[in-house]
């Protein structure tokens, strides 16, 4: 049915359909070249900034790209569950999306674009325009800025810390010194093990001589650490020999086999020890040798079965590398009846290593008492005390003779030189044992030009 020309210029007019003219054509392209001129000046104003990093990048969509609403919205498009999320900011919604104004929240004036220093005095677009720059306070714990007082601080606290910033060795200096200022050991000692990795030996050494506390700070760490090279090195650049042969002497400690260690010690004699160490170390060696003696001497007569007091009391662990009361006890216990010219008997043990007399009464008793060798017992508190009880005898001939019939040795060599009697003394001395420390007393005392003697 054909229509009038007026029915279709009513239809056109009523349709919600528009019929095609190049002039629409021609209103779309203005619009798409506004479009990109506001794209271009997006652009520019990005680029303007110093950190392209803290420009916050945004969809078409006017959501942060990278952020969980535009994920969610794009995974939504792959046909993907997920569950619903509540972002923030929300920008309002149109049935077609976010044109490009409403991103800046332009409003059209007479169905064109607010134009864009409009948009930006807008006081909603802070609202959804990102923050292009941190505060310099915000960020300053992930950039190495600090001073020696701040990095420390940041390592007392916890903190991410950096100490390759100190590259010089006056910035090295400056943070050693502020650590051994707040007094902190771990501190401290992270400083030292940076300096042990970036400085040369000889300039660490150099400076840690003149600073007391890093330096104790660092032998220990070395101690611990079992760099017994590095710390020897130390000790030889400081010139502390003492503190040197003393760390060479501790490896004896690392040694199991019981000769090889003997023959250590023998060799550590010769180091160059302060006088009081350097006696420890000699009897420290005489000590073992003497215990690898009478370990095999005890081991070869228990096995053999021939020596009644192994039979009775088995030993219970070998006397090797034992400390010198216990090596006492065992030669009380095994050897008290012994002369004192053999190396377990107990008074030379006494004598050999200078044992006090207490220390000597207290030891044999307890191991006599251990045995019920109830004799001895008798023997060590009556010679005790009547030594005491002699010595306040006043008539000189009555304190020697009962000294004598009482083996109060010390009594009557006393006596004998209170008297100044050389040849009463050079005649004891044939009555005490050889090698004793009576014999020995009466050598000194004999050789003593000091006394004047009246014979």
């Amino acid at each position: 049915m054909m229509k009038s020309k007026a029915d279709e210029e009513d239809y056109w007019n009523s349709s919600k359909f528009k019929a095609f003219t190049f002039d629409d054509e021609d209103d779309e392209f203005t619009r798409l070249k506004e479009s990109k001129q506001a794209v271009n000046s997006i652009r520019s104003l990005v680029e303007e900034e110093d950190d392209e990093d803290d420009v916050e990048k945004v969809s078409w969509s006017g959501e942060p790209i990278g952020s969980i609403s535009w994920s969610v919205r794009e995974t939504a498009s792959r046909e993907q569950s997920f569950p619903k999320i509540n972002t923030e900011p929300s920008l309002p919604k149109s049935n077609s999306g976010y044109s490009l104004s409403s991103l800046f929240k332009g409003k059209a004036k007479a169905g064109g674009f607010q134009s864009f220093s409009e948009s930006l005095s807008d006081s909603s677009v802070r609202h959804y325009a990102p923050e292009l720059r941190k505060p310099k306070s915000e960020y300053k714990d992930y950039i190495s800025d600090w001073s020696p007082e701040e990095t420390v601080q940041r390592m007392q606290q916890g903190k991410v810390f950096s100490l390759e910033k100190f590259r010089s060795l006056q910035d090295k200096l400056l943070l050693l010194d502020q650590a051994v200022r707040v007094h902190d050991g771990n501190v401290i000692t992270a400083v030292l093990i940076y300096l042990k990795k970036s400085l040369s030996k000889e300039v660490l050494f150099r400076e840690l001589e003149s600073r007391q506390t890093a330096l104790r700070h660092f032998i220990h760490y070395l101690t611990e650490t079992k760099e017994q090279r590095l710390l020897m090195e130390l000790f030889r650049a400081l010139g502390r020999t003492e503190d040197m042969a003393l760390l060479q002497y501790k490896e004896h400690l690392s040694i199991t086999d019981e000769n090889k260690r003997r023959d250590f010690l023998k060799s550590c004699i010769s180091l160059p020890f302060s006088p009081e160490d350097a006696v420890h170390v000699q009897d420290h060696f005489t000590l073992l040798e003497r215990q690898i003696i009478i370990e095999a001497t005890d081991g070869q007569a228990e096995s053999g079965g021939k020596v009644e007091i192994f039979q009775k009391f088995p030993r219970r662990a070998s006397i090797l590398n034992m400390p010198l009361i216990t090596t006492l006890y065992y030669c009380c216990f095994y050897h008290y009846s012994e002369t004192e010219g053999t190396y377990s008997s107990p008074a030379n043990i006494r004598q050999t290593f200078r044992i006090a007399e207490k220390q000597f009464f207290v030891t044999a008793l307890a191991a006599r008492a251990k045995l019920k060798a109830w004799l001895d017992v008798d023997s060590l508190f009556s010679s005790k005390v009547l030594q005491q009880y002699v010595g306040l005898v006043d008539d000189a001939e009555l304190k020697i003779s009962l000294a004598q019939k009482h083996k109060c040795h010390d009594i009557v060599i006393n006596t004998y030189r209170d008297l100044k009697d050389r040849q009463l003394l050079l005649g004891y001395r044939g009555k005490v044992g050889r090698g004793s420390a009576e014999e020995r007393k009466i050598d000194e005392l004999l050789s003593n030009s000091q006394i004047r003697w009246k014979n």
